[in-house]
C-alpha cells in the first residue's frame, strides 16, 4: 500500500511540474504576463498535539506572545504570475525559527531550537466572473520541521541531545474567490484540502479577508488564515516516531506590489 502511495505521489508531482512547464512555455511566446509579489507578517498561534519518540500526544499551545518572545528569524513571501490566457503559477513560502532557554527545577538548563517552514507551489486557472474571478489551483505543499533539544542537568555529568528533522510533501487542490466590493476594496476567500493519506493524513487551509487598493501598483492585504496538518510517521513510543497534528492560525498583514 505504501509503495502504491509513493507511486501516486510521484505521478502527481510529475503531472503538476509537466503542466506548469507546458503552460509557461506556451504563454512565454507572447510574454503577456501579470506579476505580483507580497511580503507579509502572520501573527500566528499554534495549537494541537505533537509526538516525538516515546513522547506521544503532547499538547501544543503556543500563543503569539510566546512566538514573539522566542522568535529568532522569520520570513514570509507570496508571489504570483498570471498570463493573459488565465493560466498562472502561485508560490508561497514562510518559516519561523524559535529558540528558548529555560532553567530546570533542580539546576541546569534546557535549550530548545525549533524551525517550521511551509512552501506552496501551485498551477492555477482563472475563471472570470461578471465581477471578480475564481481561481482553481492544484500543486504541492512542502512541510519542514526541525527540533533540537539540549538538556544540561546540574546534578549529572554530561548532556542529552535530541534532534528531530522531518519534511514531507502533500498534494493539494483548492479554490480562491476575489470579489470587488468597491473601487478600493476587494473581498478575498480561499480554501484547499490535501494530503489524502499519501504523506500526511490530511491538510487543509482556509482564509478570508480583504485587499485595499492604493493605486495600480500597491495594495494592502488583510486577512485571517488557518493552516492545519495531521502527519504521523513511525510507531508510537519507538525511536524515530514523529507526529504533528496542529493548526497554525492568525491574522495577516501584507503589502502587495503588482507589475
Amino acid at each position: 500500500m505504501k509503495s502504491m502511495n509513493n507511486l501516486w505521489h510521484k505521478s502527481y508531482l510529475l503531472f503538476i511540474v509537466s503542466l506548469m512547464v507546458s503552460q509557461i512555455t506556451i504563454a512565454a511566446e507572447t510574454n503577456n504576463w501579470n506579476f505580483m509579489i507580497e511580503g507579509y507578517a502572520l501573527a500566528s498561534s499554534i495549537d494541537g498535539d505533537a509526538g516525538v519518540g516515546r513522547v506521544v500526544n503532547a499538547e501544543v499551545d503556543v500563543g503569539f506572545d510566546d512566538i514573539l518572545d522566542n522568535l529568532e528569524l522569520a520570513a514570509m513571501v507570496h508571489a504570483e504570475a498570471f498570463h493573459e490566457n488565465n493560466w498562472g503559477v502561485i508560490f508561497d513560502y514562510g518559516f519561523m525559527n524559535l529558540a528558548s532557554d529555560k532553567a530546570l527545577r533542580f539546576g541546569g538548563a534546557v535549550d530548545v531550537d525549533a524551525r517550521q517552514g511551509v512552501m506552496e507551489l501551485f498551477v492555477a486557472r482563472k475563471f472570470l466572473l461578471q465581477k471578480g474571478h475564481i481561481d482553481i489551483y492544484a500543486g504541492v505543499r512542502w512541510w519542514e520541521n526541525e527540533v533540537n533539544i539540549d538538556i544540561n542537568p546540574a546534578i549529572l555529568p554530561g548532556s542529552v541531545e535530541i534532534n528531530v528533522e522531518k519534511d514531507w510533501v502533500d498534494p493539494v487542490i483548492g479554490i480562491r474567490w476575489l470579489h470587488p466590493l468597491s473601487e478600493k476594496w476587494t473581498l478575498t476567500m480561499r480554501g484547499d484540502v490535501g494530503g489524502f493519506g499519501i504523506a500526511s493524513d490530511s491538510t487543509w487551509l482556509v482564509s478570508a479577508g480583504a485587499q485595499y487598493k492604493f493605486n495600480q501598483s500597491w495594495k494592502l492585504d488583510l486577512k485571517y488564515k488557518a493552516l492545519w496538518v495531521d502527519y504521523e510517521d513511525g510507531t508510537p513510543g519507538e525511536r524515530g516516531y514523529f507526529a504533528y497534528d496542529t493548526v497554525t492560525h492568525g491574522p495577516i498583514v501584507g503589502a502587495i506590489y503588482s507589475f
